[in-house]
């Protein structure tokens, strides 16, 4: 094989057959063709991927490498490190998009001479778009070698398919994913959130730092940026995210992006600059942040943050950072709020009138995922005027759907409460409220608070402590339409109920074939779903996303629920599309869940951990399919076990061969089956609100005891 030759993991075999990666260790173990290792180690090897792919096409199990695929493979074997060739990668795609004319010379020249003339290029569309920053930016990189032009060149072809900006987001997701834990990143629905309070897209384009700035991913998300400021401590992500930057924004804008790296609290990038807004997700619990060093450091302004407080030391550097009067937006650990190591620094805080808001997020909105984080709003104080008199506090943890997980995040509900809550309060900062009345707010949701009732020994700003829980019980009206609804349902489950048919004690005996052997026949294809959906877009339009940007995931397949993923900027390959009659299969969990596709949901994407089987009509029913693949045993010998988890191998799921007419009539049995499932489903969910409601109810007085 040739040195140059590119290599490919298990891993990357399972996405380009679109399998997963117990399907390529099984096609190690059984074929004694499969390609041999070439490199790698023996727990992690690599193969050629010429190999591979006449493998595969030999196979039948594919039909030819995308062309994503190949570039991010020249990417992982470039003898540069992962984060220099994709620096030059992004480079270069600044310079496709902004000087196209450039580009189109210079690939028609011989690989020498390009390398020769594109140092000269980049950097003059780096001079315009970084300034200063461009020779700190493109240090790591060094000269182009003649060896990365053919990569080059095909990052360009892949740029002609999917755009500049889609082709390095595409790039620079697998990298992030490469190195999932380096990077402790900010997922979009919180930076979303995060940017809308600190720099509203209806208000004029504003300046905006982020002083931990890591992806990029919470100056990426402001909407209207005049200029945008990052420092980040690591010099490789600084330049990566800079390129993100800089290929997000409008091409023909006058954006300034700034990047530059560094220890923000210890040797600050920008000592010199004030902004519109701040942006931050910092790092937390740091002991070594430079508390000994930086004792009289004049950005402690309301007191010297203890050295387990480094987050206050964030904070109060994002408020040395603002213009007067300019919101920073930080995300915080729920600790922060109430430990007294920081109390006399919120204290300070309150009473100078710079914290403006806390927002408790629910669990799973951000890492690390298992605690509720907070957002803090502050604004820097302006001379001469008084203090606010109230701080909003939000508390999101509670509202419907958002406490299932980070996969069950209903961000649209928590968004949109947090919004109307902040921007109800901001417009009506005014006089003191009179002392005893109830504060504006949201029953259980938000509340603001006047600062006097705050300033206590503990000065503890938990969101929890002042947002009183909303009657939960509901009126005896409300109650009364549940109650309404379940006994509806449950009439309709009654006569959904099967009764058994006439049958025989003994098991039938079909001749049988498997899905696999049903792949191979043509009867039916089967995909893998590849597809990592994001939270669904938050904005007032409609709760679900349209189809074509819904992503089905595994949650919603385990709970009959729509589609409610959505789809990322760049997503990492072309997403599998469903279509009515479609076959969805969870594979990890070892349960027997199958969803047949509806008109409803066709168009969407298929999520991760999903495999689709899109049966021919005139072979096979796709309601025979789905119900036989339900069957407990069927699923037991399709599964193999691990310590932690169960996989379904789908391939190996058996169907009796039975002509189209009788697949038609179990497929009808079936299908009833699955009305009957759903309506049980309504019902129960219905019953324990109906329940909840009572014991709410009886126990706050809405309801009263019948006898």
């Amino acid at each position: 094989m040739p040195e140059s030759a590119s290599e490919v993991t298990a891993a990357g075999i399972a996405r380009l057959a679109g399998v997963g990666r117990a399907a390529v260790s099984n096609w190690r173990r059984r074929h004694a063709d499969f390609p041999k290792p070439v490199g790698g180690t023996e727990t992690s090897p690599s193969f050629a991927l010429s190999d591979v792919e006449r493998w595969l096409r030999d196979q039948g199990k594919l039909a030819e490498v995308p062309l994503r695929e190949r570039v991010w493979q020249q990417l992982a074997d470039s003898p540069a490190t992962a984060a220099t060739t994709l620096t030059r990668a992004g480079f270069a795609l600044l310079l496709l998009r902004e000087r196209p004319s450039t580009w189109q010379e210079l690939t028609a020249r011989p690989d020498e001479r390009m390398a020769e003339l594109l140092p000269t290029a980049v950097e003059q569309v780096a001079s315009a778009r970084f300034g200063d920053d461009r020779h700190a930016l493109l240090a790591g990189t060094g000269p182009t070698p003649r060896q990365a032009i053919p990569f080059l060149r095909s990052v360009g072809e892949l740029a002609d398919e999917l755009g500049p900006r889609q082709t390095y987001e595409f790039l620079f997701g697998r990298f992030l994913d490469a190195n999932i834990r380096q990077y402790t990143l900010t997922p979009p629905g919180p930076a979303a959130l995060m940017a809308a309070l600190a720099a509203p897209p209806q208000a004029a384009a504003a300046t905006v730092l982020d002083p931990a700035a890591g992806a990029g991913t919470l100056l990426r998300a402001v909407e209207r940026p005049a200029a945008l400021y990052a420092q980040e401590a690591d010099p490789d992500l600084t330049a990566l995210t800079a390129l993100r930057l800089a290929l997000h924004a409008d091409a023909v804008s006058a954006v300034c992006v700034r990047a530059r790296s560094g220890d923000t609290l210890r040797a600050d990038a920008f000592p010199d600059v004030t902004v519109d807004a701040v942006l931050c997700h910092p790092p937390f619990n740091e002991r070594n942040w430079g508390h000994d060093e930086l004792s009289y450091d004049p950005r402690w302004e309301y007191g010297l943050p203890a050295r387990t407080e480094s987050e206050l030391a964030w904070v109060q550097h994002a408020l040395a950072r603002l213009r007067p009067g300019g919101t920073a937006v930080l995300l915080m650990p729920p600790a922060a709020a109430s430990r007294r190591s920081g109390r006399r620094i919120r204290a300070g805080l309150l009473r100078r009138g710079a914290l403006r808001a806390v927002i408790a997020l629910p669990a799973g909105a951000a890492p690390p995922y298992g605690i509720p984080l907070h957002l803090w709003v502050l604004r820097k104080p302006e001379a001469g005027q008084l203090p606010p008199p109230e701080v909003l506090f939000v508390d999101t943890a509670d509202l419907s759907g958002a406490g299932g997980g980070r996969d069950r995040l209903d961000w649209q509900t928590v968004q949109s409460a947090v919004l109307d809550a902040w921007l109800a309060f901001s417009s009506a900062d005014g006089p003191a409220p009179t002392p005893g009345a109830p504060q504006p707010g949201r029953t259980g949701v938000s509340r603001a608070v006047p600062v006097i009732e705050l300033l206590d020994d503990d000065v503890d700003l938990a969101p929890a402590r002042h947002v009183p829980p909303a009657a939960t019980g509901g009126d005896v009206a409300e109650l009364e339409r549940v109650r309404a609804k379940l006994t509806e349902t449950l009439r309709l489950t009654g006569e959904l109920a099967p009764a058994p048919a006439a049958g025989t004690a003994e098991r039938a005996v079909w001749p049988t074939t498997t899905v696999g052997e049903l792949a191979r026949a043509h009867a039916l294809s089967l995909r893998a779903g590849t597809t990592t959906a994001v939270p669904a877009p938050s904005s007032p339009a409609p709760a679900r996303p349209a189809p074509r940007d819904a992503v089905l995931t595994e949650q919603d397949v385990l709970a009959g629920a729509p589609p409610t993923g959505a789809l990322p900027d760049a997503p990492d390959d072309d997403p599998v599309r469903l279509e009515a009659g479609d076959v969805v299969v969870p594979v990890l969990g070892g349960g027997t869940v199958v969803r047949v596709v509806d008109e409803r949901d066709a168009g969407a994407a298929l999520g991760r951990n999903l495999h689709l089987l899109r049966p021919d009509p005139q072979a096979l029913d796709p309601w025979f399919l789905a119900g036989f693949l339900r069957g407990t045993a069927n699923t037991r010998q399709a599964s193999s076990y691990a310590s932690t988890a169960t996989r379904l191998d789908v391939r190996r799921l058996q169907l009796p061969r039975l002509p189209l007419a009788d697949q038609r009539r179990y497929g009808a049995n079936f299908r009833a089956l699955a009305a009957f499932e759903d309506a049980l489903r309504l019902a129960g969910r219905l019953g324990e609100q109906l329940v909840q409601g009572l014991y709410d109810g009886l126990t706050e007085g809405t309801v009263r005891p019948d006898r």
